[in-house]
């Protein structure tokens, strides 16, 4: 099947979605009564790499389809090309979401390097080695979405301002404008590349430059921008960035047995523990210290808010048979996670950003069955019923991967709510 018409068909099956949704989560909206958000209007739906559930993450086709779905904003991640061009994709690395590999023209730049937050990578594809017209010459992959990786190979990967440019001529067609949610991608390791040579600027100072060039640069404008790594938020902020920041914190796993966020300091549990930044300037703080009163109120001054894993903010937990072994609640014969976990009390952490003057967008819900951290036992496997479960909390925004599904939620919750 031709790729305009898979296109086509997807679209015109959500025709329908997009205007219950606009209709249920626009105008009256806004009434600050009836949120327990920051601002006092409706939770924000961020389509995580675009309908990232549905087609390969990422591409134009992806964030055409959130947008279609009646979204509020598109999220990329933003990594740079050995040429200084901003692309969107998630990895500095190219194999698990391109088609790369199948390239025999390409085979000789396979090699040894780092992921970008330290860890060895033993044989890869990396974006900085490439020109955009190499990369151009890709087919994007999903490395996660069964649904999605049906199109493997027939998208593009695209640039920063390629997805600019598909918000505004959506604004043009419609007279909505969606907002834009760039993600600094491993900014030490972009910065170091820029040191020695081999990309032509430094990430931040290209980003900035084009979200100035792009008439975004106000508080106001329709773009949030995000970074695990404070520096990269901080420095921004230092060369006349006013855009709405986000600081991402970030967790080594989840304990099961006690419901506790894992955070350590050996090699393997640090890379996630602490920001890349942190690590490299010898700072021994973790993620968790951003958690408190003390480290919301340092985030505020670089920051306009906080971007917590799940788990952060309703904790998940198993239950322990005879032999202190988390049971398998689904009967699926093994554990797997939060298909056989028990969401817990919430924590305070929306109530103290809130308090600390930050809005809280949580990351990453997913819709399909089964997956390791998408959905809990006691919401039944339903993806809507765990939005419902943050949505109520007061939760600012949510970044998922089927905004389909978080607007129906959203829906849902306004109508529980009275609106």
């Amino acid at each position: 099947m031709a790729t305009t018409s898979i296109f086509s068909t997807r679209l015109g099956l959500l025709t329908v979605l997009a205007a219950a949704a606009l209709t249920a989560c626009g105008g009256s909206d806004d009434d600050p009564a009836t949120y327990a958000t920051l601002n006092g209007q409706a939770p924000l739906v961020i389509a995580h790499r675009g309908a990232s559930a549905y087609y390969p993450e990422e591409t134009l086709e992806a964030y055409s389809l959130a947008i279609a779905m009646g979204v509020d904003v598109i999220e990329p991640d933003i990594v740079s090309t050995k040429d200084g061009v901003l692309i969107a994709r998630h990895d500095i690395t190219l194999a698990t979401s391109t088609n790369v590999a199948d390239h025999p023209e390409f085979a000789a730049r396979k090699r040894a390097g780092e992921n970008g937050d330290g860890e060895a990578v033993a044989a890869d594809w990396f974006v900085c080695d490439f020109t955009l017209a190499e990369i151009q010459t890709l087919g994007a992959k999903s490395p996660n979405h069964p649904a999605a990786q049906v199109y493997n190979g027939l998208f593009k990967v695209v640039t920063f301002q390629q997805i600019l440019d598909l918000i505004k001529q959506k604004a043009t067609e419609t007279g909505r404008t969606v907002a834009v949610y760039p993600e600094t991608k491993n900014p030490t390791y972009h910065y170091n590349l820029w040191k020695s040579g081999a990309i032509p600027a430094r990430l931040e100072d290209t980003l900035v430059a084009m979200i100035k060039s792009n008439g975004l640069n106000s508080h106001d404008a329709a773009i949030f921008v995000q970074s695990f790594e404070p520096t990269s938020l901080q420095y921004m902020r230092s060369i006349g960035s006013v855009v709405k920041q986000v600081q991402l914190i970030d967790a080594y796993d989840v304990d099961f047995k006690t419901g506790l966020m894992i955070y350590g300091t050996s090699p393997g549990n640090l890379v996630y523990s602490q920001p890349t930044d942190w690590k490299v300037a010898g700072l021994t703080q973790l993620f968790d210290s951003m958690l408190t009163p003390a480290g919301l109120a340092q985030i505020k001054t670089y920051a306009d808010g906080i971007g917590p894993w799940k788990p952060m903010v309703v904790p998940v937990k198993c239950t322990l048979d005879a032999t202190g072994a988390c049971k398998d609640l689904n009967g699926n014969g093994t554990f797997d996670g939060y298909n056989d976990a028990v969401s817990q009390t919430p924590t305070t952490l929306i109530a103290d950003a809130h308090k600390a003057g930050l809005f809280v967008h949580e990351y990453t819900f997913r819709s399909e069955k089964g997956g390791y951290y998408n959905v809990s036992f006691d919401n039944g496997g339903d993806p809507v019923n765990e939005y419902l479960q943050h949505y109520r909390l007061g939760v600012d925004g949510v970044f998922s991967d089927a905004g389909d599904t978080a607007l129906e939620a959203r829906a849902k919750y306004a109508k529980e709510i009275g609106r």
